[in-house]
């Protein structure tokens, strides 16, 4: 017996040396770590149950069969964050690339298939140089495979990726399937085709951190959620994202121990909003001081920085957040930000987390461009998500609400539940200069006359009473007590329940 169980642990071992010492090394000379130092760090410790260790691929052609690895290139599992189940697959770059052969991909749908059962998140860590062309179509089904689990698993269990080094071809479209996709500056890439596919086909001479690199997914292409300088902040950081995050969407969002007291006030919030209408300010830092111990996670901070969005907690529960900034223009929507901010309101809603929306937008970005490139169908996006909301929706409207931009950013009207506003709230079709210009369109020569239907609107319209007096505003509240009154609507709202029309799935305007 004792000579079989130390069999079992040199088979053990082989298997964790992945394609051996020399290929490790050139790993780390790269600044990466391998597959399983990756899980390691990623999952609380001793917590990784592993499965299919032995593995092997079953490829015969061009000399494959004498080509076997055990694992075959991805290492799969499940394991804890902070106590809570999650299951994970790492791609092994030390193994053929990491490439994905019909093997390899069954051990990744089998742990996909797994966490979809048990109702827990799954974290996909890729670095991968795409399909093994030694196996041809198998692996271009065994991709395929993937991406439909992608799809029957969107809504129902979070989904993140980490672009850990090289991602190409079939490996970028599972992620792209996924809820949260992060990337490790300077060593990770995703394209459709490389570099050298581009000079070829199109005669363009790009690197490779020009074509697929963080700087770009991460503010032109908006395909990353964000990135981080090394490997071991991504996974930490991960970590700490898992943390905001339902096990499903069934399950609603955790709760953890909170020391910020409930109904804190903050006195430096009522003078946050400046006196003239058109100076900026940081929105983050409302942000930080009403949600609990001033801890935010940004979601897409490179990307259309003119709309905030990330999670916060309040009372030790998880809220999505939404805001304009009025640091980056002026805090308009456009085509950029109202998808971003669309996408990050759906999955809100899909896994049971209650959004709460700061406002404080002039309207939709003028302009040739944006007209062209669909700003229409785009900030559609945003009201569609918000009207389809069934979770709890709190908005607090601290500046500026002008035009279709206020009807759209979570408004009474589209269905929020609880809408309070500033003193500082201005809630009108325009502001008070283009409004009087057009409605006294005859005395614009007569500047004095200007000058007063100007300060006419502004105190009729130009002030949240107006809104109140309709019953469009719940209350107009002082700033300081803002975490307070957010964090009593979040718990009146808990057990909301909304019903909607029986339908196959809506059309969201794509």
């Amino acid at each position: 017996m004792r000579e079989t169980l130390e069999k079992l642990e040199q088979r053990r071992e082989a298997a964790r040396q992945g394609g051996g010492q020399r290929r490790v090394e050139a790993q780390h000379a790269k600044g990466k770590l391998t597959a399983r130092e990756r899980i390691e760090l990623l999952l609380d410790e001793n917590s990784f149950e592993e499965f299919d260790m032995f593995v092997e691929h079953r490829s015969s052609e061009f000399g494959m069969e004498a080509q076997k690895i055990p694992g075959d290139g991805v290492v799969t599992g499940w394991g804890t964050v902070n106590g809570r189940k999650i299951f994970v697959f790492a791609k092994d770059f030390t193994v053929f690339g990491g490439s994905l052969s019909e093997a390899h991909s069954e051990k990744v749908r089998k742990v996909q298939d797994m966490a979809l059962r048990v109702r827990a998140p799954i974290v996909g860590l890729y670095d991968s140089g795409g399909a093994r062309i030694q196996e041809g179509v198998a692996s271009l089904a065994g991709y395929a495979e993937i991406f439909k689990r992608n799809v029957v698993a969107s809504g129902v269990i979070p989904q993140i990726s980490l672009i850990m080094g090289p991602c190409a071809g079939g490996d970028v479209y599972s992620p792209a399937l996924t809820d949260f996709i992060f990337m490790v500056r300077d060593t990770s890439y995703m394209y459709v085709t490389g570099p050298d596919v581009v000079k070829t086909v199109t005669n363009e001479i790009v690197s490779h951190e020009e074509l697929g690199g963080a700087s770009v997914h991460t503010t032109k292409s908006s395909i990353s959620d964000g990135a981080w300088d090394n490997d071991v902040e991504a996974l930490l950081q991960t970590r700490r994202l898992i943390d905001f995050l339902p096990a499903n969407n069934r399950e609603g969002p955790p709760e953890w121990p909170c020391a910020d007291p409930v109904d804190r006030l903050d006195m430096s919030l009522d003078t946050l909003v400046p006196d003239n209408p058109n100076t900026p300010y940081d929105i983050k830092e409302l942000i930080s001081k009403v949600v609990d111990e001033g801890d935010f996670f940004e979601m897409f901070e490179k990307h259309a920085a003119n709309i905030v969005t990330g999670f916060g907690r309040f009372n030790g529960r998880t809220a999505g957040i939404v805001a304009n900034q009025p640091m980056v223009l002026a805090g308009v929507l456009d085509s950029d930000a109202s998808r971003k901010a669309a996408r990050f309101v759906r999955f809100c809603d899909a896994f049971e987390i209650p959004v709460v929306t700061f406002v404080d937008v002039p309207g939709f970005l003028p302009g040739v461009a944006q007209e062209y490139g669909g700003l229409i169908k785009h900030g559609a996006k945003l009201l569609f998500a918000y009207s389809q909301c069934t979770v709890p929706l709190v908005t607090v409207i601290a500046r500026k609400a002008f035009g279709g931009a206020y009807d759209v950013m979570a408004s009474k009207h589209i269905g929020a539940d609880v809408n309070y506003a500033w003193p500082t709230a201005q809630i009108a079709v325009m502001g008070a200069k283009g409004a009087v210009e057009i409605i006294f369109r005859a005395d614009i020569k007569d500047a004095a006359k200007i000058a007063g239907r100007t300060a006419e609107y502004e105190q009729r319209f130009l002030s949240p009473f107006a809104a109140a007096e309709r019953g469009y505003v719940d209350e107009v509240i002082m700033p300081h007590s803002t975490r307070r009154r957010v964090a009593r609507a979040l718990a009146m709202l808990r057990d909301k329940r909304v019903e909607r029309p029986e339908l196959k799935h809506d059309n969201l305007p794509l």
